[in-house]
């Protein structure tokens, strides 16, 4: 069963905007830190941003002042926002949900691109 239903991904010219969902169960909502991460070619698996389940945000330096990661309790989402985008911003975009002591769950992946 799938735990984690990401969306938004895409194409899009450096210094544009892009929105990325994240969609979950409500037992995950509710008890889970949730976050995201990105692969970029070649590259390992890296922390972009994270909100835990009690709504304290926190993002990489590398994305400071650009991203911004937000709860959505209405609708069980989790979402990035991510403006002045570079080609450095190139990945696949996993989302996360992560709670000590219980299954950590990973998302299958959205692609953006930054290119002109």
């Amino acid at each position: 069963q799938v735990k984690l239903v990401e969306s938004g991904g895409g194409l899009v010219q450096p210094g544009g905007s892009l929105t990325l969902t994240c969609t979950t169960t409500t037992t995950i909502f509710s008890i889970y830190n949730m976050g995201w991460y990105r692969q970029a070619p070649g590259n390992q698996r890296e922390f972009v941003a994270r909100v835990t389940y009690g709504g304290t945000p926190s993002v990489a330096d590398s994305v400071k002042g650009r991203f911004t990661i937000s709860r959505d309790a209405a609708n069980y989402t989790v979402s990035l926002q991510m403006n002045s985008l570079k080609p450095e911003d190139t990945a696949v975009y996993y989302c996360n949900a992560d709670q000590p002591g219980l299954p950590t769950f990973w998302g299958q992946g959205t692609q953006v691109t930054v290119s002109s």
